[in-house]
């Protein structure tokens, strides 16, 4: 069974930097991409980044742009989140996602999903 599992939450204040992680395991097939997603108390679960399991190729939401960034690696199956100068907007909680299609910006084109993991920003 697959599992994803999310770390790194937790509180930080407002223009500091927080680094989130995702370990996948027990994948039955070709991962391609990688995603997170974010939903705040009240709202829907929103896009954030994704980023292909290859090919290096990646896509963020305009309110993260140039200041998140979505890396991995491959050999241990894990996916990274690096948030800098954030804002109280960016308090959620994140949620690590696979897919099996490049692109895949909507959450119907998911498969599985982490646990999600507390960010909170404080002002």
């Amino acid at each position: 069974q697959v599992q994803l599992v999310e770390f790194g939450g937790g509180l930080v204040q407002a223009g500091g930097s927080l680094r989130l992680s995702c370990a996948a395991s027990g994948l039955t097939f070709r991962m391609n991409t990688m995603g997170w997603f974010r939903q705040a108390p009240g709202r829907e679960r929103e896009f954030v980044a994704a980023i292909r399991w290859s090919g290096g190729n990646t896509a963020y939401a305009n309110s993260v742009k140039g200041r998140f960034t979505i890396s991995r690696d491959n050999a241990k199956n894990t996916v990274f989140l690096q948030m800098s100068s954030l804002k109280s907007e960016d308090t959620a909680v994140y949620y690590c996602a696979a897919s099996r299609n490049w692109p895949s910006m909507t959450r119907g084109s998911y498969n599985y999903w982490g646990q999600g993991t507390q960010v909170t920003v404080a002002s």
